[in-house]
């Protein structure tokens, strides 16, 4: 039989390196599943339940593994649904392949079903090379350039295929004028800022009395460097969400995350700093940053564009973080007074004792679901991978899951995407099968299409050398994080009619197709709950019933949210009881004198 468009593709890919596909069959890519099943094992194929969810494995993938992520779906609504996932790699720089079906060639403009105008569908998305093939000696260089340009700029590429070129017979290109001959193969350079740059780095960061360091994914490779260098300087080091894993928890400045989400000690450390030193860090929200022209700073970053973007720099450096750092490393003076990082020590030795106040603290309407992560930290895997979803438990997972040396964690980064945290963790526990997976998730996130992909564990977990996979769901019948910043930032009570939604019985859910399920509605049994889900012979659900009313605090409250907070309760809100009225005296009493750390 002769070679396919089809065939060329899979065998193309796999000379890339591309050993697994995220997606879903359709007659509009049926030519290329078909050079799928010839290829036998070359390249795994993984059936999700939904395109999306094929896209955010695609994204968690490369994130997971710094290797390409490939997603594959139908013409029409199978490709547009492909685009939320592919966002999502987009926003946090992920190197992510997306091929799609089309219609004939013939039928193209003819208004034909299922028929999408696919290259302007992906032109935001996947901009970096987006192209339709039309004839097959067109396809070799259309998979190199997209690979090549996915890695080399870390970003989303897509190629359309139409269905009937799949199944033509391939044809190299000719030698003549109007062809293009292409090739395998990319091996990322090393990039490091010149000597001259490195130095004025080196005499802003010797300068600085009270030094911050600020991290984020762009440093997940280079843990070793940036101890050394925090340890040089006796600077403390905070760590935007998608950072969380560069260094371990159990490093006494290490000041955990930062933003809304994040720590007091972040918060303060960025306030009293006078030098910032941010590192592979996008971290959008600049009022938690230094005030500009308080703090002298320093960036590294391996996207020029990404530079002195949130905070005024006064030295920018294009390279990466450990290459950089290793070459910072020796122009560095060490600092002596080390009265600066004991400071911000005592401020996160003092942090860490108020979360655990906070986490065994009973709640009066369902279980503390601080407590949930709390106890979760007590007993991970050091090889743990855990991913989260965006909503309140984010907060929890930002703050109380203490991070060891080895372990790997994500979420929806730039997008915030809710329901990616189901697909994170699949995907992640297809890239390493024999580590422990969790992944932390709200009601409204599992209720959207993280379920779904329950079924998806179902079908596939017999095959993974570890079952330990594990999905918490917080269910709180509440859209929790837009509920508190409607009270909070607007003012406004909550919105019952936007803000409940059903309690579902997500544990007997996941007996129902096969996993364990186990059901927590007493904090005192959470730590049973998780060592008998780590016990577990095969992926388990665990379905907490959490109160909707323990507040996501921000590490620092202004005095216009405690004033949209009191304008709340004198509104009046459907969940104001008491509960309410002690979250009441939190706010309130974090911009009064005398309040000191939350407490």
């Amino acid at each position: 039989m002769s070679e396919t468009v089809g065939d060329f593709l899979v065998e193309r890919l796999h000379a890339w390196g591309v050993r697994r596909i995220f997606g879903y069959p359709g007659d509009g890519i049926n030519g290329v599943f078909g050079a799928l099943n010839r290829a036998k094992d070359k390249i795994e194929f993984v059936q999700v339940r939904h395109e999306e969810m094929a896209a955010f494995m695609a994204s968690a993938h490369a994130k997971f593994t710094g290797e390409l992520g490939v997603c594959i779906a139908t013409s029409g609504p199978g490709a547009s649904h492909l685009i939320t996932g592919l966002y999502d790699a987009r926003m946090d720089h992920m190197p992510v392949l997306a091929i799609s079906g089309q219609q004939a060639r013939a039928s193209l403009g003819g208004h034909y079903q299922q028929e999408l105008d696919l290259v302007s569908t992906f032109k935001d998305v996947a901009g970096a090379f987006v192209q339709q093939a039309s004839v097959p000696a067109q396809v070799r260089h259309l998979v190199d350039r997209a690979v090549r340009t996915a890695l080399s700029q870390r970003k989303v590429t897509a190629i359309v295929l139409p269905n009937d070129l799949q199944e033509l017979e391939y044809e190299p290109p000719g030698r003549k004028h109007g062809t293009v001959h292409s090739g395998v193969g990319f091996s990322a350079p090393k990039v490091v800022p010149h000597d001259a740059d490195l130095r004025r780095a080196a005499e802003v960061l010797n300068e600085g009395k009270k030094v911050a360091i600020l991290v984020g994914a762009g440093a997940l490779d280079a843990t070793d460097e940036v101890i050394a260098v925090a340890e040089k300087l006796g600077a403390g080091v905070a760590k935007a969400l998608l950072g969380k894993a560069v260094l371990p928890d159990d490093l006494t400045w290490v000041t955990g995350s930062i933003g809304l989400l994040g720590t007091k000690p972040s918060y303060d450390m960025m306030m009293e700093c006078d030098t910032l030193l941010m590192i592979g860090s996008g971290f959008p929200y600049s009022e938690f940053l230094p005030k500009e022209g308080a703090a002298r700073g320093v960036q590294i970053d391996i996207k020029a564009d990404m530079l002195s973007l949130r905070y005024p720099m006064e030295v920018n450096l294009v390279g990466d973080s450990a290459e950089t750092l290793n070459a910072l490393l020796p122009l560095l003076t060490e600092k002596t007074d080390r009265a600066w990082r004991k400071k911000i020590e005592g401020w996160t030795a003092d942090w860490w004792k108020t979360l655990e106040k906070r986490a065994l603290e009973p709640a009066k309407g369902g279980v503390n679901p601080q407590r949930s992560v709390w106890e979760l930290s007590k007993r991970i895997p050091a090889d743990a991978i855990v991913t989260s979803d965006s909503g309140s438990c984010a907060n929890w997972y930002a703050r109380d899951l203490k991070v060891q040396r080895g372990m790997k964690c994500s979420l929806s980064g730039g997008l915030a995407s809710m329901g990616a945290a189901v697909p994170y963790a699949i995907a992640a526990k297809f890239a390493f099968p024999d580590r422990p997976v969790f992944a932390l998730v709200g009601d409204g996130a599992m209720q959207m299409n993280n379920m779904a992909e329950l079924i998806t564990v179902s079908k596939y977990w017999r095959q993974w050398a570890n079952p330990r996979w594990i999905c918490m769901v917080l269910n709180n019948e509440d859209l929790n994080q837009v509920t508190w910043e409607q009270r909070v930032m607007e003012g406004d009570p909550k919105f019952e009619a936007s803000q409940d939604i059903p309690s579902v019985a997500y544990h007997k859910f996941a007996e129902l197709i096969g996993l364990k399920g186990i059901y927590v509605d007493d904090a005192e049994r959470l730590g049973a709950a998780w060592d008998e889900a780590l016990a577990s012979d095969r992926p388990v659900v665990i379905e907490v019933k959490a109160d909707p009313n323990v507040p996501p605090l921000p590490p620092h409250i202004t005095m216009a949210q405690a004033k949209a907070f009191a304008t709340t309760l004198m509104k009046g809100d459907p969940d104001q009881t008491h509960v309410l009225l002690d979250t009441a005296k939190q706010v309130l009493s974090a911009v009064l004198p005398g309040h000191k750390d939350g407490k």
